[in-house]
C-alpha cells in the first residue's frame, strides 16, 4: 500500500471519527423527522396530481360517452327523415367516440387503481412518520436522562476527592482562627477601657436573679421553707459585726447583699398578699 493511499485511509478515519463525536443524538432524530415530514409533503403532491389525472380522465371518457350518445341520437334522426347515407355516418362518428370512450375508461380505471395504491402508500409513510415522532421522543427523554445521571456521577466523583473536604476543613480552621482574634481583641479592649469589671457584675447580676427565682419558686412550690421574720435582718447585722470576711471578695459581697435585698422583697409581698 503506498504512502498516499495510507495518508488517504488515516485522514478519513479521522474525518469519521470527527463526525461521530460531534453528532447529537437528539438533532440527528429531529433532522431525520424533518427529512420524512418533506418526504411526505412531497409524496401529498404527488398522490394529489394522481388523484387529478385520474378525475381528468374520468370526465373525459363521461364526455366521450356522451358524444357518442349524441351521434347515436343523430343517426336516428336521419333514419326517421329517411337519409340513410347521413345515419351511417353519423353512426361512424359514435363507434369513433365509443372507441375514445372505451380508451379513456380503461386508462381511467388503471389510474384509478394506481391512487388507491399512493393513498394507501401515502397513509403508510405518514403511519411510520407517526412512529418515528413517538420513537424520537422516547429516545430524547432517554438521552437526557442519561446525561442526567451522567452529570450526577460526575458531581459524585468530584465529591469523593478528598481534597474538596480539606478545603472545607481548612476554611473551618480560618474562620476559627479569625473568631479567636476577634474575642481575644474584645478581651484586650475591655481591659484598656475599664468595661471588664462592669461585665462581670453585669454577669453576676443576672446569674444571682436567675438564682433568686428559682430559690423563690421552690418556696412557693413547698420544695423549700418559708423565710422566718427577721431573718434577713439578722443575717445582715451579724455580717455587719461580724465584718468583711477575709476569704469572701468583693463579688461575693455585692451577690449576698444582693439576695438579702430579693429575700426581703418577697417577704413584703407575702405580707401585703396576707392582708388582703
Amino acid at each position: 500500500m503506498g504512502i498516499f493511499s495510507r495518508l488517504a485511509q488515516l485522514i478519513q478515519s479521522n474525518l469519521n471519527d470527527l463526525i461521530s463525536r460531534s453528532e447529537d443524538p437528539e438533532k440527528m432524530l429531529n433532522q431525520v423527522v424533518l427529512d420524512m415530514n418533506n418526504q411526505l409533503v412531497e409524496a401529498k403532491k404527488q398522490v394529489a396530481a394522481s388523484i387529478a389525472d385520474e378525475k381528468r380522465l374520468a370526465k373525459q371518457y363521461e364526455q366521450e360517452a356522451a358524444n357518442a350518445q349524441e351521434w347515436e341520437r343523430r343517426a336516428m334522426m336521419a333514419l326517421r327523415a329517411g337519409n340513410e347515407p347521413l345515419a351511417k355516418e353519423g353512426l361512424a362518428r359514435k363507434r369513433e367516440h365509443d372507441e375514445l370512450a372505451a380508451t379513456y375508461q380503461e386508462q381511467w380505471t388503471k389510474q384509478k387503481a394506481a391512487v388507491d395504491q399512493l393513498k394507501k402508500a401515502l397513509r403508510l409513510l405518514s403511519d411510520k412518520i407517526e412512529e418515528a415522532k413517538r420513537k424520537r421522543n422516547v429516545l430524547v427523554a432517554r438521552k437526557k436522562r442519561a446525561e442526567a445521571q451522567k452529570a450526577i456521577q460526575e458531581t459524585m466523583s468530584g465529591l469523593r476527592d478528598h481534597s474538596a473536604f480539606e478545603t472545607f476543613d481548612r476554611m473551618a480552621q480560618k474562620i476559627d482562627q479569625l473568631e479567636a482574634e476577634a474575642e481575644a481583641q474584645g478581651e484586650i479592649a475591655e481591659e484598656l477601657t475599664g468595661d471588664a469589671l462592669a461585665t462581670q457584675f453585669q454577669q453576676l447580676e443576672h446569674t444571682h436573679s436567675a438564682e433568686e427565682d428559682l430559690v423563690a419558686l421552690k418556696r412557693k412550690m413547698g420544695i423549700l421553707p418559708p423565710v422566718e421574720a427577721g431573718a434577713p435582718a439578722q443575717a445582715v447585722q451579724a455580717r455587719v459585726e461580724a465584718g468583711p470576711s477575709p476569704a469572701k471578695s468583693e463579688q461575693d459581697e455585692v451577690a449576698a447583699a444582693l439576695e438579702e435585698l430579693e429575700v426581703e422583697q418577697q417577704q413584703q409581698e407575702e405580707k401585703r398578699k396576707a392582708g388582703r
